[in-house]
């Protein structure tokens, strides 16, 4: 076995091990692949979105091997399986749905991505066995009480509200710079100790002044009062987060790290709770779920032996 895994590690690379069941790099970068070309099927339509998601999956690609090696192997001890017909179903359903029903044009995309409609199977039948086990883990069947309806909607209130306007300082680093040395990992890493400094006692408006490089930077950083829907979504649910005198955390935009402090806020009228019950009992329903399915990886991890080896 030892002698084995030698010469696989030579001639493919391994990436992991999982109780003794080898994951190669071979493998991770096949299971991108695939999976890549499922998102593709997908999410043709929102280029967007798509290089979204296909940096996410890059990014966990080996850990949701591991993950999905721990099911699989869950799912035969206890002795379970899939009904072909259901893979079958599922697969004819992408052709319909992403294809118009032309078997042929499936089967060309699967070619230029290298896949056969076999690999292509097996990967959903994977695929449906770890979302039926996930699914199986994160049910509950256990009511949402009243009073946690309410405790949710009072922690979270500002998810609801519209209209409102604030008052804010700003801090920009640039992740790109024209200095000589310059990174995005040291700009990130000085933004990080620009905010240690303000947490320690140090003036914002001072630090502004020195490092920002936004159109605030020469008034410390200070911004005119601004209304919410004038503001970007992404940077307007960090800042109204925030209560008067609050430092966020670092806002990555782009092509910037961005540290943001709160002067004033005017925070605006939220939904009244009887028309968000439904919507907060199932959140309240998702996050319990979540918390299971959690709870469960976990003791699947624990219980497992998981050696990764450098990528």
């Amino acid at each position: 076995m030892a002698g084995a895994l030698r010469a696989q590690s030579l001639s493919n690379g391994i990436a992991a091990v999982v109780n003794g069941r080898v994951i190669t790099k071979s493998e991770v970068r096949e299971a991108i692949n695939a999976q890549e070309q499922m998102l593709r099927f997908q999410l043709q339509n929102d280029p967007t979105v798509l290089q979204r998601e296909v940096a996410k999956l890059r990014a966990t690609a080996l850990d949701s091997l591991i993950d999905r090696e721990l099911i699989l192997a869950e799912f035969k001890r206890l002795g379970a399986s899939l009904k072909p017909q259901w893979i079958d179903d599922d697969v004819n359903g992408i052709i319909r749905d992403n294809f118009k029903g032309d078997r042929d044009a499936f089967v060309r995309e699967l070619a230029r991505s290298g896949m056969t409609v076999k690999e292509f199977r097996e990967m959903r039948e994977k695929m449906m066995i770890v979302s039926a086990m996930r699914g199986r883990q994160s049910a509950t069947d256990a009511p949402v009480l009243p009073g946690e309806i309410d405790r949710y909607y009072e922690r979270n209130i500002d998810k609801w509200r519209s209209g409102g306007s604030i008052k804010i300082r700003t801090i920009t680093i640039p992740k790109y710079s024209s200095e000589p040395g310059a990174s995005p990992e040291g700009q990130k890493k000085l933004i990080n100790e620009l905010r240690r400094k303000v947490l320690g006692g140090a003036d914002f408006a001072a630090l502004a002044k020195t490092y920002s490089q936004d159109s605030h930077a020469s008034a410390g950083g200070s911004w005119d009062w601004m209304p919410r829907d004038q503001m970007k979504p992404s940077i307007a649910a960090v800042a109204f987060s925030l209560k008067r005198g609050g430092l966020s955390e670092i806002i990555e935009e782009e092509g910037a790290y961005i540290l943001l402090g709160c002067e004033a806020v005017k925070p605006g009228d939220a939904k009244p709770l009887s028309e968000l019950r439904s919507e907060i009992e199932r959140s309240i329903q998702a996050e319990r779920s979540k918390d299971s399915l959690d709870a469960w990886m976990k003791n699947l991890r624990r219980r497992a032996v998981i050696k990764k080896l450098s990528q």
